[in-house]
């Protein structure tokens, strides 16, 4: 069983598809043992992303790396500055500052995180909590996020992680740059997270 919960981290900004079935989403990247999927999100502009891979690790060591939420920014894709804000039990609040390609403005995500125990397996519930604090110049806050990680043991010592999300990312962002993160936003993240968990 896991232990005490702690300290979380997990930011990159982008809401889990309401409703979406299995059928609905498709294949987008299969490379390096990660596979990307994206689905439609009624109402929104912008897709929503899975992505799942493999890690020859245990829980308990991919929880570290996540838990430590500055460090966690060397793995986060285009993440700038993560820290966090508060902790209550099992929920932490914390704070992402994302770098974008010129002339797009840094998005800032503030993320309530919720972990949740399922047996051996965790969950970590991701929703956007963008009135937590006051609008900063330099930045555009990430106007809705939701989405989970989910930590799952299997046979010869690996976890599936499953990484799923979707947001709206606020201000104006180009169509190709929008299509680009929903693909390089999981496959990076999950090829960062497993590259520091498997070293030895």
């Amino acid at each position: 069983m896991l232990k005490k919960l702690r300290p979380l981290v997990l930011g990159v900004p982008l809401l889990m598809a309401q409703g979406a079935q299995a059928e609905d989403w498709q294949l987008a990247r299969d490379e390096d043992g990660i596979r990307v999927y994206l689905t439609e999100v009624p109402g929104s502009s912008y897709k929503a992303y899975r992505g799942e891979t493999l890690i020859q690790a245990d829980v308990a060591r991919i929880r570290q790396l996540q838990e430590d939420v500055q460090g966690a920014c060397a793995w986060i894709h285009q993440c700038k500055t993560q820290e966090l804000l508060r902790q209550e039990g099992s929920k932490s609040w914390t704070r992402t500052v994302f770098s974008m390609p010129w002339p797009v403005t840094a998005r800032e995500s503030l993320i309530e995180v919720t972990t949740e125990e399922e047996g051996d397996s965790l969950v970590r519930r991701l929703k956007g909590v963008p009135d937590l604090l006051p609008e900063e110049k330099g930045h555009v806050r990430v106007a809705s996020v939701e989405g989970y990680w989910r930590l799952e043991p299997q046979d010869g010592g690996q976890v599936k992680v499953t990484y799923q999300l979707h947001n709206e990312p606020g201000g104006s962002v180009p169509s190709w740059l929008a299509n680009k993160f929903v693909v390089d936003a999981p496959f990076n993240t999950l090829k960062g997270l497993r590259a520091l968990a498997e070293q030895q």
